[in-house]
């Protein structure tokens, strides 16, 4: 009967094909699932990382710029012989 044991042999080797298939396509969808998590908490922590930035950190840049702008003036004045920003008093509080 070697006409069987052919047959045998080649569904055998379905079977292990099939296996491996199954096996091949856990594996797949396994790493999907873990890309798309990773992906959410990628963009969930760049989304705080973000918003937290904005809050904190761009206000104090912008305050620093204005100190810097500031300081930039009053050495331009002092440069031209002008009296510094500060100096120069409203006329009320001289007459205290």
């Amino acid at each position: 009967m070697p006409g069987t044991s052919a047959a045998i042999g080649s569904s055998g080797s379905a079977k292990q094909e099939h296996w491996l298939t199954a096996r091949l396509k856990r594996v797949a969808s396994g790493s999907n699932v873990v890309g798309r998590k990773l992906l959410w908490s990628t963009g969930k922590a760049a989304w705080i990382a973000g918003t937290t930035f904005l809050i904190l950190c761009v206000p104090l840049i912008i305050e620093m710029d204005r100190e810097q702008q500031l300081m930039d003036l009053e050495g331009q004045q002092g440069l031209l012989g002008a009296p510094p920003v500060g100096a120069l008093a409203p006329p009320a509080a001289a007459a205290k």
